[in-house]
């Protein structure tokens, strides 16, 4: 069963730092550019950092020069390092992957369970 799971939110206070993981397990044939999302309370989920498809990092307007995605291909992982945090970057953090589970399957979007980063003094 493929899974993704996130780790690392929290309770922070603003201008501080939080880094959260995702890791993709369990059988699937191939893994594309894995990226972050988020949703705030009464709001749609918002894009936030992603690799486009030339390999390069890129990122939502509301969290640049703050927020640095990075990857470990070999381990299926990418991580989120948030620094200077804001209270309006208080939202539950989705990894999103897209798989394919055998060779002749279609892509298809998977998602982690999220994780809450809470920021607020």
């Amino acid at each position: 069963q493929v899974q993704l799971v996130e780790s690392g939110g929290g309770l922070v206070q603003p201008g501080g730092s939080l880094r959260l993981s995702c890791v993709a397990s369990g059988p699937f044939f191939s893994i594309g550019n894995m990226g972050w999302f988020r949703q705030a309370p009464g709001k749609g989920r918002e894009l936030v950092a992603w690799f486009t498809s030339g390999g390069n990092p890129d990122y939502a307007d509301s969290v640049k020069g703050r927020f640095t995605i990075s990857r470990d291909n070999a381990k299926n992982s990418v991580y989120l390092q948030m620094n200077t945090l804001k209270p309006e970057d208080t939202a539950v953090y989705y990894c999103n992957a897209p798989l394919r589970l055998t060779s002749w399957s279609t892509w298809r979007d998977y998602w982690g369970q999220g994780t809450q980063v809470t920021v607020s003094s």
